[in-house]
């Protein structure tokens, strides 16, 4: 019986051979075997743009956070006016609200024009990276809400800590002098991760950061003081 069940079984189809997925390094000192950031001891995030307080971000984490083991993430969120979901592909928003064509097409040059990490860009923000021999990837997602979204990666990438410059991510200069910006601010308070925020001295000292302020002594009201042993003593 066992001989005759086996010689009516059908062999398993053979599973079909799923395609191999090539990442493109960012890292040219990285070995092609292996994406840039496997086996690192931290993952270590650096939100950038085209502003100079994240090329100084990289720079200071190079010199001052980053350690050997540590793989390093560049983050980048381009602003768009499209709804991206994780599962879903992407919603337009035109399908909710209506808007005319002029202000679609200098909205989407406003997009290209602000947001858009060039690999010439990109090759300078990563150069003292490249400099300490520090393996990286450069990641670039899309969404309408650059702050919430810095915090989903860096959560969904399962990063270590997250460095960002107080002030330029995303369109965020603003009249804030002396106070983090939005999306930093925002970070700090909602990330699941630490947080490191720099200021760039140079930027700050453009915008007035730090400067000396003349102090004037607050002239003191004269005290009147009554001495205790003046008062009659109870008989």
């Amino acid at each position: 019986m066992d001989t005759k069940d086996e010689q009516n079984q059908q062999p398993a189809p053979a599973l079909p051979v799923l395609p191999t997925i090539l990442t493109k390094l960012s890292s040219p000192r990285v070995p092609l075997i292996l994406t840039p950031t496997a086996g690192a001891q931290r993952k270590i995030a650096i939100a950038v743009d085209l502003s100079d307080e994240s090329a100084f971000a990289v720079r200071w984490a190079v010199d001052n956070y980053l350690r050997p083991g540590d793989a390093v993430v560049l983050l980048h969120v381009q602003a768009t006016s499209i709804l991206y979901g994780a599962d879903w592909g992407f919603i337009n928003k035109s399908s909710f609200t209506s808007t005319s064509s002029n202000g679609n097409d200098s909205q989407r040059q406003q997009e290209s024009g602000e947001n858009e990490l060039t690999d010439s860009n990109a090759k300078n923000i990563a150069e003292p990276l490249e400099e300490a021999r520090i393996p990286y990837k450069i990641h670039i997602v899309k969404d309408h809400d650059l702050k919430e979204r810095l915090c989903l990666e860096v959560e969904r990438l399962g990063l270590s800590a997250m460095i960002m410059g107080s002030r330029g991510i995303g369109a965020v200069r603003k009249s804030n002098i002396g106070r983090l910006g939005s999306v930093s601010d925002y970070c700090v308070n909602h990330c699941a991760c630490p947080v490191v925020v720099v200021r760039d001295p140079e930027v700050s000292k453009n915008d007035g950061v730090g400067e000396e302020v003349e102090l004037h002594p607050v002239p003191e009201e004269e005290m009147d003081y009554h001495d205790a042993s003046d008062d009659p003593k109870d008989a």
